[in-house]
Order: structure tokens, then sequence, then C-alpha cells
């Protein structure tokens, strides 16, 4: 009777940590990115509003792009795309924790997209970008687990 107690509150507390993890992007009611175009950052330099009229789903989240064209060149590479650490915080992320994004918050480095919480946490990434990126890199993905 005790060991059936024990497995079944060892059960319980897995199936709890396994609901736990963060999803793989960061989402919100706006889609990834919070609905702006993940192309965009490299074609026009800039975070544009993203559109229902064209979306992708990947990864399980929500993709909105400008165009058809923009959301047909993500679906052919998301990868190439979409932007490091799922789209959290890539600050957060060298820290050892997640956190959201202001899509305005951005940098492309070497070809990659990262996302910062902020303004002001964008122009903390922006002191040591590289040391940022090994820190983060090192934690990814297992800060989801958090």
């Amino acid at each position: 009777m005790l060991m059936r107690a024990i497995v079944l509150i060892a059960a319980a507390f897995l199936s709890q940590a396994a609901f736990a993890q963060k999803p793989q992007i960061f989402s919100d009611r706006h889609g990834a990115i919070r609905g702006y175009d993940a192309v965009a950052y490299f074609t026009q330099g800039a975070p544009v509003k993203g559109s229902e009229k064209f979306s992708h789903q990947w990864r399980g989240a929500t993709w909105y792009f400008a165009s058809a064209e923009n959301r047909d060149k993500f679906a052919a590479g998301p990868e190439q795309y979409a932007p490091h650490y799922g789209g959290y915080c890539a600050y957060a992320v060298a820290q050892g924790y997640t956190a959201e994004i202001d899509p305005a918050a951005w940098s492309v480095v070497e070809g990659k997209l990262y996302l910062n919480y902020n303004l002001s946490i964008r122009e903390r990434w922006r002191k040591d970008i590289p040391g940022y990126i090994r820190k983060a890199d090192a934690n990814w993905p297992a800060v989801l687990q958090r």
C-alpha cells in the first residue's frame, strides 16, 4: 500500500514536471514574434507586422507575414529566418531563464535574428553580444525546463 502511494506521488510529480516545460517557440495570442514578420527583419531591416492572410504553422506556433512571398520564404527554410532561442529574449536565455520579447528590440548578428525583452535590455545585450551568445547557446534549450 505504501509503495503504491509512493509510485502515484512520483507519477504525479513527473507528469507535472513534463507540463512545466515551456513551449519551444515563444508565442502569444498574436502568434510567434507577437505577430511580426520574421522574414522582414532580414529583407526590410525592420519589424513589420504580419497579416492573418499570410500565416504558416511551424513548431507549434503560428507565424504571420506581411506578404505571401515572405511566408513562402519562411516555409522553405524556417531555420534561416526564425529567431534564435525560440523567439525568447536572447539576453534572458544567456542569464539562464526565459522572458517574452518586444518585436522592436531586435538584432541580426551573423545572419541570425535575436530578440530582446525591450529596448533597454537590447542595449545591455549589445555591450557583449558574442559573450551573451556563448552563454545563451550553453543554456539553450535547458532553460525551457525551468
